[in-house]
């Protein structure tokens, strides 16, 4: 869980390195909660029912995820495909809270990286430490809080903290690294998890969802061609 000495620089990490760094890796971080397509189509983000963020946190976080995945670009951006709800129900849930995992110690949260995670806190507390942290360093470094930054400002502030340049303390250094994961399992998650909404980055990416038979497409005839059909949610909705 530690952060890896050969990880990309957040500035050098464009949308295709991105997606790819997730290849291969756990797309899902399991919920308690579950979010109907209509419930968040209905609701702007702005006005969404929280489980976990308090409304100040909650527009740090949108803006955070907005600077990490613009709208601009390739795909579609953190925003439209909602990841900041599935990280909100995310840090409520059992991972959140570490409901499974064991927390007695000892923890040596200044120990080298390489040894793994060693803070005290449970994520949802490095989460909400590392958010008030950030926004004070902002405040300190950059003259205002992260959301009344112009976009230039606010994106120079975000690659320091990605690159690990803001002073968090020990017990909340890990705090980016847990950011970018939970942003790219809310970017790639099936969307009953709340997430990737109405498919967004499964149809950019040309992933097939959970379809429950590829038979059709396994001559070998059709190696070359592309896979034409959109992708199927858990819940059996065709993007």
């Amino acid at each position: 869980m530690a952060r890896h000495p050969d990880a990309h620089r957040w500035g050098e990490l464009d949308r295709r390195a991105f997606l790819g760094a997730t290849a291969g890796g756990s797309v899902l971080a399991l919920t308690a909660a579950r979010v109907s397509a209509q419930e968040v189509e209905a609701v702007p983000l702005e006005n969404v029912e929280r489980q976990f963020f308090q409304p100040h946190e909650w527009a740090l976080m949108l803006a955070l995820c907005d600077t990490l995945i613009p709208a601009e670009g390739e795909g579609p951006g953190a925003l439209e495909a909602r990841v900041p709800v599935f990280i909100d129900r995310q840090l409520a849930s059992f991972w959140g809270q570490a409901d499974w995992w064991y927390m007695e110690g000892p923890h040596y949260p200044d120990a080298n990286p390489l040894q793994g995670f060693q803070s005290p806190l449970t994520m949802a507390q490095i989460f909400r430490g590392g958010i008030e942290h950030f926004d004070d360093w902002c405040r300190d470094n950059h003259g205002g809080a992260l959301v009344d930054l112009d976009a230039n400002a606010r994106h120079a502030a975000v690659t320091e903290l990605m690159d690990h340049k803001t002073g968090l303390p020990p017990e909340l250094r890990d705090f980016p690294d847990f950011l970018l994961t939970s942003l790219r399992q809310g970017y790639l998650s099936d969307p009953r998890h709340g997430g990737n909404h109405q498919m967004l980055a499964w149809k950019h990416v040309g992933y097939p969802g959970a379809r429950g038979n590829f038979l059709e497409w396994t001559d070998p005839a059709r190696d070359d061609m592309p896979y034409p059909l959109g992708p199927v949610s858990i819940e059996g909705d065709r993007g």
